[in-house]
């Protein structure tokens, strides 16, 4: 499973001096475009080829909230159910306790020139179709 660490930075806190939540939306969005490097997926090059990958859903399950100064690891687990079904599952987690601070799931649409589509690059990152 693909992962990332990052130390939570103090800007990214609100008033309560806890991670405002909509930071949490960065942090797993940093993890898919990591993960995106590391297996040749450049989402630059994709979307000059008329290639998007967009969210079209997130749902995200908050279980514990994270401080400034805290270490966290970001999971990217890519998946598919169907034609055009796509997904990430993720997770946040508080290192070293391994506490899960949160659970997501982020639905994803493939668009082509505008249109959905499933170009065959895709099976590479989400595995083929079911």
């Amino acid at each position: 499973m693909f992962f990332i660490e990052l130390k939570v930075r103090d800007y990214e806190c609100d008033q309560q001096d806890v991670v405002n939540n909509s930071v949490y939306m960065n942090y797993l969005q940093h993890a898919r475009h990591e993960f995106g490097d590391t297996v040749g997926l450049n989402w630059v090059d994709l979307c000059s080829k008329g290639i998007n990958l967009m969210v079209r859903r997130a749902e995200l399950d908050y279980r514990h909230f994270l401080r400034s100064g805290d270490t966290v690891r970001i999971t990217a687990e890519p998946g598919r159910k169907g034609k055009f079904k796509l997904f990430f599952k993720q997770k946040i987690i508080r290192i070293p306790e391994e506490t899960v601070v949160l659970e997501a799931m982020i639905h994803v649409a493939c668009v082509v020139d505008g249109k959905p589509a499933a170009p065959d690059i895709l099976d590479e990152w989400f595995g083929p179709v079911s």
